[in-house]
């Protein structure tokens, strides 16, 4: 909703940092040995996509075999993240850990 100031401009409410969000996903990842450590099912690998969810200022990674309808939990995950810059970096290091494998999980927060 837009409020008319007194001089006729649309003013924009400010951000509301509790509804701001954002998405990302990369898929046809080639894990590397040992893949993606999940919460439900541990490790998987092989041809995977990450999907991470920016939402109350945390990062939400998921992973599927790519083409699947099955997503899991990365083990680690949530990861805070203060802002939309530092969760897509954190989706990043997310791709990244997949093509290193050895059980990657969600990676660590920065302070």
């Amino acid at each position: 909703m837009t409020e008319q100031n007194q001089g006729g401009r649309h003013a924009q409410p400010p951000a509301d940092p509790r509804t701001s969000w954002a998405t990302w996903t990369t898929q046809s990842i080639i894990s590397g040995p040992g893949g993606v450590t999940t919460a439900e099912v541990g490790p998987i690998s092989g041809d995977l996509t990450v999907h991470t969810t920016w939402v109350d200022g945390e990062a939400r990674l998921t992973v599927q075999y790519t083409g699947a309808l099955d997503w899991y939990t990365v083990a680690g995950s949530p990861v805070p993240a203060a802002d939309e810059t530092t969760a897509r970096a954190i989706h990043q290091a997310m791709v990244n850990g997949v093509k290193a494998g050895r059980g990657a999980s969600a990676p660590a927060a920065e302070s």
